[in-house]
């Protein structure tokens, strides 16, 4: 059944404020209540239950698809939950098509019930358990409102399950979701000719069965590219079904595969249904039909539909051994083996006993780690959460301190500074004197940490099968991944003859060292851009922060470690920048502490930063569509690689006084993001007599009233002063 990956972020009242202005304030009552159902009273642990979120609409009024269509928002609940309980995403039943402000779209009247599957933990707390949660909607008439409501519901969680007066319901609004497609589904989609410009025609073709000509296809969302909800249809001699439609490409190239709705009867609400598909577009209708795939999520209120295949043991222990052997030649771990090198040349001259010593440090720290990663899969699994493999690279924070770790131990191996106490300068591998214990130890933990993010062969399946069995088990296999880990390096340190055969350390060390640096600095790099996903564009400022941080260490090794005069003018010198990088940088400019929502690039909304102006994705339609709701329009045609519209962003446009007014009167803002030079934004800015960006376009809704081009440098007042004349 449909599930709602795409829908977006969770809507309070001022996010909707926002975008639609108006809020609730001034406004009448809600066109719409809603309510919370629960599918039981009471419930057991380890079990998944099903909330349904109840709408009924006042006559006329309609809420939104997770497509909405050409214009709308999808509903959307923030939930509060107790421990042990999570939510998963919305399951939508089948929408309705319709006009609405001259636009088409999808949606509910009257009444619909969105379900919502609740996973309880098998080590959930037994008592009462309080559900709520904020939920957000876009009700239209002849005008569309944002709301939301706060809706809540108490149950129980005991020994034996029984179900509720909602359950009927609930199990009624279950059958009117998306069917999986069938696995030899005959339907199919190819071009419908050449593209021009940014629209193509596409054209798919099903069997509607009984329905004969009363069906259409209702198009999943997507970001770089939209279907229209306006659909040409026909059918063949063959009895089947064609929906021609065009798709607008926004960027990147053409879509390869289109996801949605086979939807049958629309106009007899009573016999309306749908068939989920996804399916491969092909280059002509000639083309061999492919297989219509299903979505991969299960019905939220089903078992398993197959049994997991039996699994030895032994034989995924052995697998998980060997996969962590195998890790050591993985791209995550070669900076660490890099420094294993290193340590290794120097030992080559130390005595027998404390080669051992140190081989056994590291292959301890290696099991240390990985039995703190073991108690952390446990603990999540045991909080009702889902665990995974490396599930620590996908914290924005721990990037973040990774990589500045990383290039901290990438710029001392360059020998900008020298770390002569602690494990981490040892661990960096200062040639000046050799590992001790606590470098050993700490070069373990660190392969740990940069393992994690990479899988090998056989080590897949190994933890696949170790993360559904018991606390016990996921112990085992994650030492014996450890184990392999760290082996070749312990077997190395307790053979000192195999040493003998390295080059005896001398001055070519400290080159060697400096080459060392390299692997380093590419992890650093790798993890560099890994903050993107987190903090968008805003990773300019994390980039800057660790500039400053290796030029205030070059200051400290160069003047104050290596210096003879003013070596407190240097520490200082070097203190100052260091603060000035995490005050500026870290804390004001990337905001470290709080990445991007996750779910709002789904929503087609983007912010810089958090609190942030909330950027719709730019259309001369979405424009339109805007104004005709009574909206100014504020339009910024930009670039990552523009100095200047850069500027103008972080110095007049997206600052506190013109938040303020935008949210005061109701502006939408769009941004035509011109990075890779998509044609239709050239051809849209060519109309305004611009080779370039940035533009910074103003809109009345008075289609009346001259569009206003501000001037390529802005001051605050320019922008203030054109949002006050566009809105007034």
């Amino acid at each position: 059944m449909l599930l709602g990956v795409n829908a977006p972020a969770q809507f309070g009242e001022s996010q909707f404020g926002n975008t639609f202005g108006g809020g609730q304030a001034g406004a009448a009552g809600p066109a719409t209540k809603a309510k919370l159902l629960l599918s039981h009273d009471t419930a057991k642990p380890g079990t998944t239950i099903t909330a349904g979120i109840e709408l009924k609409m006042d006559k006329g009024w309609h809420t939104y698809w997770l497509n909405p269509g050409a214009a709308g928002i999808p509903t959307s609940v923030e939930w509060t939950l107790p421990k042990g309980i999570t939510a998963g995403e919305i399951q939508w039943p089948v929408p309705e098509k319709f006009l609405s402000l001259d636009s088409t779209g999808y949606g509910y009247h009257d009444e619909t019930v969105l379900l919502v599957p609740l996973t309880i933990a098998a080590d959930a707390p037994l008592g009462q358990a309080d559900i709520s949660g904020k939920v957000g909607w876009l009700e239209c008439a002849k005008q569309c409102v944002p709301r939301d409501q706060e809706v809540s519901i108490k149950f129980a969680l005991g020994q034996a399950a029984k179900e509720s007066a909602s359950a009927k319901v609930l199990k009624q609004w279950q059958k009117k979701l998306p069917k999986p497609s069938e696995a030899k589904s005959s339907a199919k989609a190819w071009w419908g000719g050449e593209a021009v410009e940014d629209e193509r025609k596409l054209v798919i073709e099903f069997d509607p069965g009984e329905a004969k000509d009363d069906a259409d296809f209702f198009s999943l969302p997507y970001e770089p590219f939209g279907l229209s909800p306006e659909s040409k249809v026909s059918v063949t001699a063959e009895g089947r079904m064609r929906v021609e439609k065009t798709v607008t490409k926004f960027e990147g190239d053409w879509p390869g595969e289109v996801a949605g709705l086979l939807v049958l009867h629309l106009k007899d609400r009573d016999k309306t249904s749908a068939i989920e598909v996804k399916l491969a577009i092909t280059a002509d209708a000639n083309s061999p039909a492919p297989t219509a795939g299903t979505t991969t999520e299960p019905a939220a209120t089903g078992g398993s539909t197959a049994e997991t295949p039996q699994q030895s043991f032994s034989l995924m222990l052995f697998y998980a051994f060997l996969g962590g052997i195998i890790l050591n030649i993985m791209p995550c771990v070669l900076p660490v083996i890099s420094l294993k090198i290193l340590s290794f040349v120097k030992q080559s001259q130390e005595s027998p006993a404390r080669v051992r010593l140190l081989g056994l440090l590291y292959g301890a720290g290696v099991l240390v780690s990985f039995l703190i990663l073991a108690g952390i899969v446990i603990g999540v699994k045991s909080a009702g959460g889902l665990a995974g493999w490396g599930m620590q690279m996908s914290n924005p924070q721990f990037v973040v301190l990774l990589t500045i770790l990383v290039t901290l131990v990438a710029l001392n191996l360059f020998g900008l500074f020298e770390v002569t106490l602690g494990s981490v300068g040892v661990a960096a591998g200062s040639v000046a004197s050799k590992e001790g214990a606590g470098g050993a130890f700490f070069n373990g933990v660190l392969a740990t940490i940069l393992a994690t993010p990479c899988t090998a062969p056989f080590l897949a399946p190994a933890l696949g099968f170790a993360f559904s069995q018991s606390s016990g088990v996921i112990v085992l296999m994650f030492i014996a991944v450890g184990v392999g880990l760290a082996l070749p390096y312990v077997v190395l340190s307790w053979n000192p003859k195999w040493l003998r055969f390295l080059p005896k350390p001398g001055p070519w060390m400290e080159k060697f060292k400096i080459a060392m640096g390299f692997p380093m600095l590419g992890t650093a790099m790798w993890l560099f851009m890994l903050t993107y996903e987190y903090y968008g564009d805003r990773i300019l400022w994390f980039g800057i922060f660790l500039t400053l941080l290796a030029m205030a260490l070059w200051v400290f090794g160069e003047f104050f470690q290596r210096g003879t005069r003013r070596k407190g003018l240097a520490l200082a010198m070097a203190g100052l920048m260091t603060l000035g990088g995490v005050v500026f940088g870290l804390e004001g400019q990337l905001q470290w502490r709080n990445p991007i929502d996750p779910n709002s690039k789904s929503a087609g909304v983007v912010q810089d930063f958090p609190g942030g102006i909330k950027w719709h994705t730019w259309s001369p339609e979405a424009v339109a569509a805007a104004r005709k709701n009574g909206q100014p329009v504020l339009v910024d045609f930009t670039a990552k690689w523009c100095v200047t519209c850069i500027a103008n962003k972080k110095a007049s446009i997206d600052i506190e006084s013109v938040r303020a007014v935008m949210v005061d009167k109701n502006i939408k803002a769009f941004r035509a993001d011109y990075t890779r030079r998509p044609d239709h934004i050239t051809r849209e800015l060519a109309k305004w007599n611009r080779a370039g960006v940035p533009l910074v376009l103003v809109y009345s809704p008075d289609t009346t009233v001259q569009t206003q081009m501000l001037p390529e440098v802005l001051t605050p007042g320019i922008v203030l002063d054109a949002l006050g004349k566009a809105s007034g």
